[in-house]
């Protein structure tokens, strides 16, 4: 199955796949473009119907893995992790804008991109790695939405575990019908996100002082600088890297380069409001942790289960039912997505394509396993996103070589400016993990 290529606008003459320009004949100079048809609905119209690859991206930054680091955040070191959250959106926006630049430009993938400039060795040791990096964003998105069953509906965790196979191949089975279809389903699931953080956080009213001052930059242990790597590992995902390319390779073909400029206008547009509404929702979620859980008594709450019972005692019954809701929903759709994640990456490095609902089924089995044997979920959840974090530089490294290179991205290539924020965000993540690594090996 080819991914970048799904029910899109008829690819038009005016581009190659290296983004340079090329003549458009004159007789048929006066066909309106793919992008002159957008642009005729309104612009408004226009700018909704360029909305959604950002949004299905954005869903992985608020999957269960940020709940999970977020609560235990707020609850042990109170309002003092959101400037991280707030530094790891940031630094996603940039990444991802770079991301949906490179498919918008030269209408193909991060992943292809490395299979066709690097040898055949470094294109299977970059799947190999961005394979484990799926398994643990895998394990992570499905354990939540099995634990989002368990609490709403009392399902056993081992049984919820297969109710989520099941949710997630019906959404996947919407791909299969178009492109738009996907992305409309997953963009609902993230407003039931949306809609419960915004109700939790009026509902319970986080400390405005406080949540001002947790923005000045501080970290007091080894502690908090492992849920500071775990908060960056859930937010900046190295999978939807590579997805985000794919979402808007060919999605619109565009005629030249001042075509691909505009179009490239509408992608900032669809990055900054996506991930801006995920980073609202991630700060919230450490927030309300803050509020409710740093107390003496509640401190050392670490798990997802634990925060939905206090949720209950100390605000209400409907709070920790919307609190269930958004869990669902976030394990639901960033689960499917993650499962698309994978295609693209196995497709792009070695060229092998497999079912999607065959992907599906073989990446339940390692979550089925640990809800089979009893382990604690929250702390798996943690442990993937610290590991996820140390694929984020192998994603964004070819990202930015790739982005910065006039050959490769012609008119379009990276301002100076833009290079150096993107390798200072690959330095600052990478050294983040060198210290962690350090500090446990000679703890």
């Amino acid at each position: 199955m080819s991914f970048g290529r799904r029910s899109r606008v008829p690819a038009l003459e005016g581009a190659t796949a290296e983004g340079a320009s090329v003549a458009v004949p004159e007789e048929r100079a006066a066909v309106p473009s793919a992008l002159d048809q957008l642009l005729a609905r309104g612009r408004v119209r226009a700018t909704l119907a360029m909305l959604g690859p950002a949004f299905v991206a954005a869903v992985a930054y608020v999957d269960p893995g940020n709940f999970a680091t977020n609560i235990q955040g707020g609850a042990k070191y109170g309002y003092t992790l959101l400037w991280v959250v707030l530094a790891a959106n940031l630094i996603a926006m940039l990444i991802q804008y770079l991301s949906a630049k490179l498919g918008i430009v030269t209408d193909r993938n991060l992943p292809e991109h490395v299979r066709a400039r690097w040898s055949r060795p470094v294109a299977w040791l970059m799947w190999g790695q961005a394979e484990v990096m799926a398994m643990a964003t895998d394990v992570a998105e499905f354990l939540g939405a099995a634990l989002g069953l368990n609490l709403l509906f009392g399902v056993p965790l081992f049984t919820a575990g297969i109710m989520t196979g099941v949710i997630a191949f019906v959404l996947l089975e919407l791909q299969r019908h178009g492109f738009r279809r996907f992305e409309l389903a997953i963009i609902a699931l993230l407003g039931v996100i949306l809609l419960g953080f915004l109700y939790e956080t009026l509902r319970i009213g986080p400390s405005a002082h406080e949540s001002l001052h947790g923005l000045i930059p501080s970290l007091g242990s080894s502690g908090a600088l492992y849920l500071a790597v775990g908060i960056i590992g859930a937010t900046v995902m190295p999978h939807v890297i590579y997805l985000h390319s794919a979402l808007t390779n060919g999605r619109v073909a565009a005629r030249g380069d001042t075509e691909r400029r505009r179009l490239l206008r509408f992608g900032r547009v669809d990055v900054i409001v996506a991930l801006a509404l995920a980073g609202l929702v991630n700060m919230a979620m450490l927030a309300v942790a803050a509020k409710l859980f740093h107390t003496p008594a509640l401190s050392d709450l670490t798990t997802i289960t634990a925060a939905h019972a206090q949720l209950g005692r100390l605000v209400g019954g409907g709070a920790a039912l919307t609190f269930a809701a958004a869990l669902l929903a976030s394990g639901a759709a960033s689960s499917s997505v993650g499962t698309y994640a994978g295609q693209v990456v196995m497709s792009g490095f070695i060229d092998i394509r497999i079912p999607l609902l065959l992907r599906r089924a073989v990446t339940m089995i390692p979550a089925l396993v640990i809800l089979a044997v009893g382990l604690n979920p929250t702390s798996a959840l943690v442990l993937s996103q610290v590991v996820l974090s140390f694929g984020i530089p192998l994603a964004v490294i070819p990202l930015v070589l790739l982005t910065c290179r006039r050959d490769v991205m012609g008119v379009h290539v990276n301002r100076l400016i833009t290079t150096i924020l993107a390798w200072g965000c690959a330095l600052v993540i990478t050294a983040l993990n060198v210290f962690l690594v350090g500090q446990q090996l000679f703890a």
